[in-house]
């Protein structure tokens, strides 16, 4: 396995000059009393490491010292082993504690002291058998790039199990989003399941933020995820789902606006978890209500505050159909007749027949009111006193007042 060359360590290692035959034998015969000193100390100033010896940490722990000191001795015997399989070794040790979600400080930790202590006791032997200083040097230099092959070693298994945790706990975070906002029924059960491994506490209820596309999908505009939201920028509109909506750090006041970095969005009403389906789709349609101007252009739109818009404009077409049946008698006037007149009536209906209401509305005279109301009698007639047929009344006009806003 290529382990990368850390900085200031020579790209390979060299045996010292006028190594002495012996010396590999004897170190590796000393190696099992080594390392039972090595595994003292670590436990002794790494306390992650002060576990009972049956435990998963002390075993971790004796099998690297094992390991490294024996990477060591097999360079003094043949500096052109590269050590892969040792290397692959603390690999695994480092890929192994961030999947179990633990930091690598104390492994890094354990390799620092145990090296410093190794050394020690090594150098003691080669100081027995004579060698002089250049081979002493030189051995201490081979036993510091040791320790950084397997701490290397050990940091890109830690690495790359990170990199592989986030990126899969992404996917089944994007599974969970899909699965919650298909349509048809959603099974407790099956988000349960989903969510627990996406590592997602289950709300109670969730609601659903349909974004504006941007023109482009720079990192800085990008919106900031609310606290356990789902996000998914891939899809259209890009979606977001914010777990208890309306608790602390949901979307409620201004921090949310703000986090949206001046995103225009659109608040889908909080439903239950297995509901946000619903959520999601009235939050679409505000946000294509949004783009056509029938609702605010800009900011963020909360469906809760529009349910009458978002009702009127659910199926289109059969609007259509109910403002051309009940609007037909304005039809006959000319086009800006037609407009003062369709105004005054809704604001007539909305005030419960109240006249100078209806003034202070449109800001004109009680006498143009009665005018104009005068002019609507002679076109619906009786129909402007029968209760459905000022109730589709109201929902024609209110339609066609919010359609001439948007143009």
């Amino acid at each position: 396995m290529a382990v990368p060359t850390p900085h200031g360590v020579p790209d390979r290692p060299t045996a010292p000059p006028q190594l002495p035959p012996e010396l590999a034998e004897l170190l590796r015969a000393n190696l099992a009393a080594v390392a039972d000193e090595v595994e003292e100390e670590v436990c002794r100033q790494v306390p992650e490491y002060a576990r009972p010896a049956d435990g998963t940490y002390r075993q971790n722990l004796r099998s690297g010292v094992v390991q490294a000191l024996t990477l060591f001795v097999d360079h003094i015997a043949d500096p052109r082993d590269d050590g892969g399989a040792i290397a692959a070794t603390y690999y695994e040790l480092g890929r192994g504690e961030a999947l179990e979600g633990r930091s690598l400080d104390a492994l890094q930790s354990a390799l620092r002291i145990g090296g410093l202590r190794a050394w020690r006791l090594m150098g003691r032997t080669a100081e027995e058998l004579g060698l002089d200083s250049a081979v002493v040097a030189a051995l201490g230099e081979l036993a510091f790039r040791t320790v950084h092959e397997v701490a290397q070693a050990a940091a890109s298994g830690y690495a790359e199990a990170q990199l592989r945790s986030s990126d899969e706990l992404e996917r089944r975070r994007k599974r969970l989003l899909d699965l919650l906002l298909e349509d048809g029924p959603v099974a407790l059960e099956a988000v349960q399941d989903l969510a627990h491994g996406a590592r997602w506490p289950v709300p109670r209820t969730v609601a659903v933020v349909a974004l504006a596309a941007a023109p482009d999908r720079r990192e800085e505009d990008r919106p900031l995820a609310a606290a356990g939201a789902l996000v998914d920028m891939g899809s259209r509109p890009p979606r977001m789902l914010v777990p208890d909506p309306e608790g602390a750090g949901g979307i409620g006041g201004r921090a949310f606006t703000l986090a949206l970095r001046g995103r225009p969005a659109a608040i889908g009403p909080a439903v239950a978890v297995t509901e946000a389906a619903q959520s999601l789709r009235l939050a679409t349609r505000a946000l294509g209500l949004m783009g056509r101007g029938v609702l605010p252009r800009q900011g963020v739109v909360r469906c809760s505050e529009h349910l009458s818009t978002l009702l009127l404009y659910g199926d289109e077409p059969l609007l259509e159909r109910l403002q051309a049946r009940v609007l037909a008698p304005l039809d006959t006037v000319s086009a800006g007749q037609r407009d003062r007149l369709a105004e005054t009536l809704l604001a007539w209906l909305l005030s419960g027949s109240n006249v100078p209401d209806v003034a202070v509305r449109l800001h004109i005279h009680p006498q143009t009111v009665r005018y104009r109301l005068r002019q609507l009698d002679k076109l619906f007639g009786d129909a402007l006193h029968d209760p459905e047929t000022r109730l589709d009344l109201i929902l024609a006009l209110r339609a066609e007042s919010l359609h001439t806003r948007q143009n």
